[in-house]
This record gives C-alpha cells, sequence and structure tokens, in this order.
C-alpha cells in the first residue's frame, strides 16, 4: 500500500460497531433492565427461603397492580423530563383526580368510561395550567409545580375531605384484575404509544427542545408550544395513575397521590432518563418503576424494621443510580 495511501485510512476516523453505538444510545435503558432484572432475583431467592417456594400469580399480580400508578406517572414524567423540565406536581394531579374517580364513578359502564375520559381531562387541564406558567411565564418548572402541587392538593381536599367513596368492582377488575397480571396489558399498550410517540414529529420536538432549546427553535421547532403539550400529556398520565390508584384501593384518599411526586423521579432516574433533558426512555422509566417496588418488597422479606425502610430505600436508591452513571460513562467512553 502506498504511504500516502496508509496515512490517509490512518487519519480517517474509525465508525463504532453498530452494536456499540445502539448499546451507547440506549445505555440508560439497559442498565435499567439490568437493576430491575438482578433486583428480581434477589426478590425471588429471599422469597424461596422464606416461602419454600417461588413467588406465584399472587404475588406477581400484587406486584403489577402495585406498581401500575407509579409506572403511568413516571411515563408522564418522562415526557416533561425530556424537555429539561420537572414536574412536582405529580401528587397533587393524582390526589384530585383519585378524589374525583372514587367519589363518580360508580355507575353503568357507559358512565364509567364518560367519568374516566372526564378525569383524564381534568388532569390534562392541570398540566395545561403547568405548561403555560412554564411556557408563556418563562417560569422555572420546580417552582411552578410546587406551587401547583399544593393548589391541586388543595382541591383534592375540598372534593374529598374524608377517605371514601367507591369504585366498582368491575372497574376494579378491569384495571387491576386481583386474579391475574392483566393490567400488564395496559403496559404494553403505554409502550406502543410511546414507541409511536417517539417517532413522531412531537416526540423528535421533545428531545430535541430537551437537547438545546435554541437550537431547536433555530430550526423551526416551535418551543412554546412543545412545553405546553409535554406538560398536557404528563398530566392527563397522572390522571390515568390516578384512575389505577383508586380501583387498587377500590375507594378514593385525597392524600395518597403524595408519595408519588418523588418517587416519579426516582424512577425516571432509575430508567436512565437524563435530568438534563434530551435523553431516555418511558420504557426505562417503567423499569425504574419497579425497580423501586422491587426494593420495598426485598425490604419487607428482609424483615427491616419498617421505621428505617426509608433509610435503606434511600441508600439501595443512591447507589444504584451512582453505580448505573459510572457503568454507563464508562461504556460510553469504550465504546
Amino acid at each position: 500500500m502506498p504511504p500516502d495511501a496508509a496515512a490517509t485510512l490512518a487519519a480517517r476516523p474509525q465508525r463504532r460497531p453498530r452494536a456499540a453505538h445502539v448499546l451507547g444510545q440506549n445505555i440508560g435503558l439497559v442498565l435499567a433492565a439490568a437493576i430491575l432484572l438482578a433486583s428480581a432475583v434477589v426478590f425471588t431467592l429471599m422469597f424461596v427461603i422464606q416461602q419454600q417456594r417461588l413467588p406465584g400469580s399472587f404475588e406477581i399480580t400484587s406486584t403489577v397492580n402495585n406498581t401500575m400508578p407509579l409506572a403511568v406517572a413516571a411515563i408522564g414524567q418522562t415526557v416533561v423530563v425530556l424537555t429539561r423540565g420537572i414536574d412536582l406536581s405529580v401528587g397533587g394531579v393524582i390526589d384530585l383526580t383519585n378524589a374525583l374517580a372514587a367519589i363518580f364513578l360508580a355507575g353503568s359502564p357507559l358512565h364509567m368510561i364518560v367519568v374516566s375520559i372526564l378525569v383524564v381531562l381534568v388532569g390534562a387541564g392541570a398540566g395545561l395550567v403547568n405548561g403555560l406558567l412554564v411556557g408563556l411565564g418563562r417560569l422555572q418548572p420546580i417552582v411552578v409545580t410546587l406551587a401547583t402541587l399544593s393548589i391541586f392538593q388543595g382541591l383534592a381536599i375540598r372534593v374529598l375531605p374524608q377517605p371514601g367513596g367507591s369504585v366498582p368492582a368491575g372497574y376494579t377488575n378491569l384495571l387491576v384484575n386481583p386474579d391475574a397480571p392483566t393490567a400488564l396489558i395496559f403496559l404494553a399498550v403505554a409502550i406502543l404509544g410511546w414507541m409511536a410517540l417517539r417517532r413522531s414529529r412531537l416526540g423528535v420536538e421533545l428531545f430535541a427542545v430537551g437537547n438545546d432549546e435554541a437550537a431547536a427553535v433555530a430550526l423551526g421547532v416551535n418551543a412554546l408550544r412543545t412545553k405546553i403539550v409535554a406538560y398536557s400529556i404528563a398530566g392527563a398520565l397522572y390522571a390515568v395513575a390516578g384512575l389505577f390508584l383508586a380501583a387498587n384501593a377500590t375507594s378514593g384518599d385525597a392524600t395518597t397521590g403524595n408519595s408519588y411526586t418523588l418517587t416519579s423521579i426516582v424512577a425516571v432516574v432509575l430508567g436512565g432518563v437524563s435530568l438534563f433533558g434530551g435523553r431516555g426512555s418511558a420504557i426505562g422509566a417503567i423499569c425504574g418503576a419497579f425497580i423501586t417496588t422491587m426494593i420495598v418488597n426485598i425490604l419487607f422479606y428482609a424483615h427491616i424494621n419498617p421505621l428505617y425502610q426509608a433509610f435503606y430505600e434511600g441508600l439501595f436508591l443512591v447507589v444504584a443510580v451512582v453505580l448505573g452513571s459510572l457503568i454507563g460513562n464508562l461504556l460510553r467512553r469504550r465504546g
């Protein structure tokens, strides 16, 4: 080979193998799936040691049903975080929609369908308020959503001052069947919806705004509209989470959604979604939601004193996030 040709080849940048490129682009999702698998194995081992049998349909169904509200809320949080925002009003929207569902769902099948649609629209309206304040008002998302969190919680208490209401058994069986993990069907639909969104113009704009808003605007992306739509979609998903929560509890409580504000963010982070926007997947956030549930199950079977469970949960999450970040950075550099 002539010397000049050899020099040209040496100077030419080497292409990364396709497999390495795909892994680098989806490292967050891969790590989330790995952590979920590891936590499931640990839980299974602890369960077998104590119960002398493998987890059965009851344990699997309970895990899925208990995770559904968080998984749906985490998807909504992902949509917002992708735009480099954050939504602290999750718990308030879930409280409000949960209370509305518990009061108004009882009735005929048609009545339940109409009420469910109206509840989702209430959630979308709450998200629209957030989006308008963040977009038009140019206010910090953390400030806006912290304020609306209190507003929505106050409205929820007004709607349902005390725990109560009733969710029809048929509605519960449809959303969170206690006899089989049929709720996984809804998760499959959510994943398909995410995949469609990811490939749509709106999905591209969500990632573009999160990566570099100024550059996205220069390329013709309407950043204001994108943010408003993102928060509205998130609000609608929080309302769906409120419906799942009401169905699982068969009643309403205007305070049960409070914990989902932080846990939805935890699920997003564990799912490999970047809090700096522009990178991540709702599928990873779903994995993060199940990881969070598995942690609670592991601590229960480890007979950890309930007073110290929050400490161990936080410690595990910090270790998981730090190790995941270090491994991800290492793989990206080597790729």
